[in-house]
């Protein structure tokens, strides 16, 4: 089947591309007409914060669960002046008559403000503790001032539901109402004041590609398919994710993974294609015969590759959380559109190329380097650099006429595989099989050591980088009134009928809270119903603690509020307090994940395990397979954790210290896990396919070493820049994928595929291939080595199908 879709695209070249344009055409044209619906919040399963949520929406007109803001105010002098009060309690008034735009001045609040039934309940309730009413009550808003009078700060919030670019909008609109005051500085924060702007990083690793492919192969063309069929896997999957997330809850950033995954794998993919087409047309091959065995041998290996790859990624939905869905769903589908490009828009431009494939001319090798820098421009944001480009073209219609450009470069003659580094490496592996065997581990399992105490939870916006407006915003907000200012926590109770009627067991709540270590302030009750308080269905308490949200101290404080303080201070009082807001469900969203990584990496390996098996017909290598996988992963956590959480090498990344994404060690294990699968199945099935030809399992390891080293190794180069570029952007969770995922892939092409799996496939010898004959039996048979010959020739099947051969293009 592989060869004859091979063959049959080669053929009718014309008609494949042209569909693939129309395609994407056509598929953009539907996404700009149906629009796109990327979310920014995410579904919580059933966890406290979310109960706690429900009751707010439910009970109290969704007061504390939307999309929160802050705009904090420095003035030297303070804000005594009653001329600077009335110009921000206007600019206030303007912001809180926006739509949907809720807001909480410095000015506004006080004993006045609270209404005298209220006050009432509590001395009413104060009085039955035999506590003085205004001790507790202090100030019922919290005060928005800080004590020297010189920071004060509102709150804003907009609907949970508000999409990102929406929510952006309007703080770009609110930032234009702020007053121009002498002395005044003003700073945002929150989400909807983020200053986002689209990574341009992958334009470096594109750029990088283009320079290690022609180092590598030496013609232009072959660096130019690979990196073109990406694109087109990248700009059809886009597509399709802008359309699925309208019917999947899809966050924006599935867009920056998914690109970040496909352009990786989708070079990846076509280069070992293309790689095994030149090698058929180096033996005497046709362009037809060329395409049909790279198709029907590498491309399986492709195709199981990529199912190997999505089967990781969809892993993800056993998490239970739609958010992450979407991110599994997103990336799966574009790693599943290029292997489509692969096997189908890859062979119809390799028969528009035929035998030219190794032709490089000067005017290609000086257009490639100036889109380079181009790219490097963009990515850098270097506008001179971009000249690059319109110079590329001139070179190129120059390169027509001007005979210097119009020159080939004398082709790199193809050396005999027993003759490469490779093999040669491979023989010094398998020369002492135990030694290096063992330094690589013990290296993999050294840096994996501080994986043991990784701290999973959210970065907040003490992360962000100085010059950015939230995070003056987070500083100005620590510096006036302590770091718990920054992340509030709330504490929710629905009331049964005729609970509402003394205040003293909510008071007493309090009481005991305001006790706590770790608890810098909290506020009253806040009932339902303000104006009969005695009627209320729920009521609600802000709790601001000593430390900064991400610390682990926070963490710490809301498990204790969850498991002893609450309980006890509500004990038999007929209702429950739960704990939420934002750094509730930050605990809440890090713990769900984390109680179910174990299911996700056993359901991974296990069928990753299972499928490897019926492939290679081996128990030990799938074994083998899964343990270096687990290895070169364990290691790239361990200096992530040495990094982002411990804050080694911090100033030279740009970091400050915080703990570890949850999503962040699920993400990485799917991707890695997937790519590194990648590499396997291109090194085990050439590997397998010279041990099925020659039954020597000696040297059938470093040929197969041999004939894959050179585009595993371009490959890695390139999945290790592509991400590594991600470095260069100021997002701290960007910066950790990007540096994690690059960190990976260099371990496992390195460590793991040109030590590990040549010297314990030397110390197993013909063991690797042991399978029991009764599971051979049972199971089915999946051929990634191809049919065709001694030669390389396609077998009876794809030959006929390239029987109407193509004539060799000159």
């Amino acid at each position: 089947m592989f060869g004859r879709l091979g063959a049959w695209s080669c053929r009718r070249r014309g008609l494949v591309v042209v569909l693939w344009i129309a395609a994407v055409l056509v598929g953009g044209a539907v996404m700009s007409g149906t629009g796109t619906n990327y979310s920014t919040e995410f579904s919580l399963p059933e966890v406290e914060s979310r109960e706690g949520f429900d009751v707010l929406e439910a009970e109290m007109g969704g007061a504390g669960s939307g999309m929160e803001g802050q705009i904090v105010f420095r003035h030297e002098d303070g804000f005594e002046d009653p001329e600077l009060r009335a110009q921000l309690r206007t600019f206030l008034d303007e912001v809180a008559s926006l739509d949907d735009t809720t807001v909480q001045g410095p000015f506004d609040e006080g004993e006045d403000e609270v209404s005298p039934e209220l006050i009432q309940w509590y001395a009413a309730g104060a009085a039955e503790l035999g506590e003085d009413a205004m001790a507790l009550l202090g100030d019922a808003g919290g005060s928005q001032v800080s004590e020297d009078g010189t920071i004060a700060y509102a709150t804003l919030e907009i609907p949970a539901d508000t999409d990102i670019h929406t929510a952006m909008d309007r703080g770009e609109e609110i930032r234009k109402l702020a007053p121009d005051v002498e002395g005044l500085q003003v700073e945002y924060g929150g989400a909807m004041f983020q200053e986002f702007e689209e990574p341009a990083a992958e334009a470096i690793g594109l750029a990088f590609a283009i320079v290690i492919l022609i180092v590598a192969f030496g013609s232009v063309l072959a660096m130019g398919l690979p990196i073109g069929v990406a694109l087109a896997g990248i700009g059809m999957g886009s597509v399709l994710l802008g359309l699925l997330s309208n019917v999947v809850e899809m966050p924006d950033f599935a867009t920056i993974l998914g690109v970040m995954i496909g352009l990786g794998v989708g070079i990846d993919y076509a280069l070992f294609i293309v790689t095994r087409y030149r090698e058929q047309l180096q033996r005497g091959h046709t362009v037809a015969e060329a395409v049909a065995t790279a198709i029907d041998t590498s491309g399986r290996a492709v195709t199981f590759a990529g199912i190997t790859v999505v089967i990781s990624l969809l892993g993800m939905l056993l998490m239970g959380v739609s958010f992450v869905a979407g991110l599994g769903i997103g990336a799966a589908t574009m790693v599943a559109v290029t292997v489509v490009a692969s096997l189908t828009l890859l062979p119809a431009l390799l028969g528009f190329v035929g035998e030219r494939i190794d032709v490089t001319r000067w005017r290609g090798v000086v257009a490639a380097a100036l889109v380079a820098i181009a790219l490097l421009g963009v990515g850098l944001k270097l506008q001179p650099l971009l000249l690059g480009l319109p110079l590329a073209a001139v070179v190129l219609v120059a390169g027509f006429a001007v005979a210097p450009l119009k020159r080939a470069l004398p082709p790199r003659p193809p050396k005999p595989l027993r003759d490469t580094f490779a093999y040669r490496w491979s023989r010094v592996v398998q020369a002492r099989p135990w030694t290096l065997s063992l330094v690589s581990t013990a290296l993999l399992l050294l840096l994996a050591i501080p994986m043991t105490s990784i701290r999973l939870g959210f970065s907040d916006a003490g992360n962000a980088a100085e010059d950015d407006t939230i995070r003056k915003s987070y500083d100005l907000l620590a510096e006036g009134f302590g770091p718990g200012y920054n992340g509030r926590i709330l504490l929710v109770a629905e009331l049964p009928e005729g609970a509402a009627e003394s205040s003293a067991p909510l008071l007493e709540v309090t009481r005991v809270v305001s006790e706590v270590d770790g608890v810098a302030s909290v506020s009253p009750p806040f009932p339902s119903d303000l104006d009969s308080p005695s009627e209320s269905g729920a009521v609600l308490w802000q709790v601001f603690p000593t430390t900064a949200p991400q610390d682990e101290a926070t963490t710490e404080l809301v498990e204790h509020l969850r498991t002893d303080v609450l309980p006890e201070a509500t004990a038999g009082a007929g209702f429950d307090v739960l704990v939420t807001g934002t750094v509730g469900v930050m605990v809440d969203f890090a713990d769900y994940l984390a109680d179910r990584l174990a299911l996700f990496f056993v359901a991974v390996l296990g069928l990753s395990f299972v499928l490897l098996m019926i492939v290679f017909r081996s128990i030990l290598v799938p074994i083998k397979a899964v343990i270096m996988n687990l290895l070169s992963i364990g290691a790239a956590y361990g200096v992530i954790v040495a990094i982002f959480q411990w804050g080694w090498l911090k100033d030279l990344f740009g970091i400050e210290p915080a703990p570890v994404e949850p999503f962040v060690p699920m993400m990485l294990f799917a991707i890695v896990f997937g790519l590194s699968m990648d590499y396997e199945v291109f090194l085990l099935s050439r590997i397998r396919e010279e041990w099925l030809r020659t039954g020597d399992s000696v040297t059938s390891v470093a040929d197969g070493l041999a004939a894959t080293a050179r585009v595993i190794s371009a490959a890695a180069a390139i999945m290790v820049v592509v991400f590594g570029s991600f470095l260069l952007e100021t997002d701290r969770v960007v910066k950790l994928m990007g540096f994690g995922l690059a960190l990976a892939v260099l371990l496992d092409a390195t460590v793991v595929r040109m030590l590990l799996v040549p010297a314990t496939m030397e110390l197993l010898g013909d063991r690797n291939w042991w399978f029991p004959r009764w599971l051979d039996r049972l199971l089915p048979t999946i051929n990634v080595e191809g049919d065709h010959d001694e030669s390389g020739a396609p077998a009876a099947g794809a030959a006929e199908a390239a029987d109407r051969e193509l004539e060799p293009t000159p």
